[in-house]
């Protein structure tokens, strides 16, 4: 095995995962990201690089944005990849990953900034760590305990979680 595929490549694209809130009106930017300092204090012994590709809430993503994230993970020397992202338009980014071979992609956020005390950040992030080693290539969404098939998966607003869907 070359140091590629064990290496893993975090990919921050923005979202509520990287959220910074000013005040009590909920006036907010998508600050620096945290995740280098959330894998420090969880010890991650695996060797990684972290690179920002954009830094957007996933609502104002756009289809070009989508495309040079697809370019870019296929560009990528690494095998498996995890990437942060918003959740209101993180199961569309992960169709637009679909037709990538040979690479285990693992897209995850969180429902909570990651700098509030009580944020899913962490274990969220913790999941699509294990999910891109130990999953077959394809493209996966790691989010409330569960990883979801990346193509067949919805963000359900109302009940506030992820949730399958029928494959397309």
């Amino acid at each position: 095995m070359t140091e590629n595929d064990q290496a893993i490549l975090v990919l921050t694209t923005g979202g509520t995962i990287d959220k910074q809130y000013f005040d009590a009106l909920s006036q907010y930017a998508i600050a620096d990201t945290v995740i280098a300092r959330m894998l420090e204090i969880a010890r991650v012994a695996t060797p990684f690089t972290i690179a920002e590709v954009m830094r957007k809430d996933s609502l104002d993503i756009s289809a070009d944005d989508r495309v040079a994230l697809a370019e870019r993970v296929r560009r990528a020397p690494q095998r498996r990849i995890v990437i942060t992202h918003g959740t209101d338009t993180m199961a569309q980014t992960a169709q637009a990953l679909g037709g990538i071979a040979d690479k285990v992609i693992a897209l995850t956020g969180a429902l909570t900034p990651a700098r509030f005390a009580e944020s899913d950040a962490a274990f969220n992030l913790g999941m699509a760590f294990a999910c891109v080693q130990s999953a077959a290539p394809g493209v996966y969404i790691a989010m409330n305990g569960t990883i979801f098939d990346g193509l067949a998966v919805t963000k359900d607003r109302d009940r506030g979680r992820f949730v399958r869907t029928d494959a397309p």
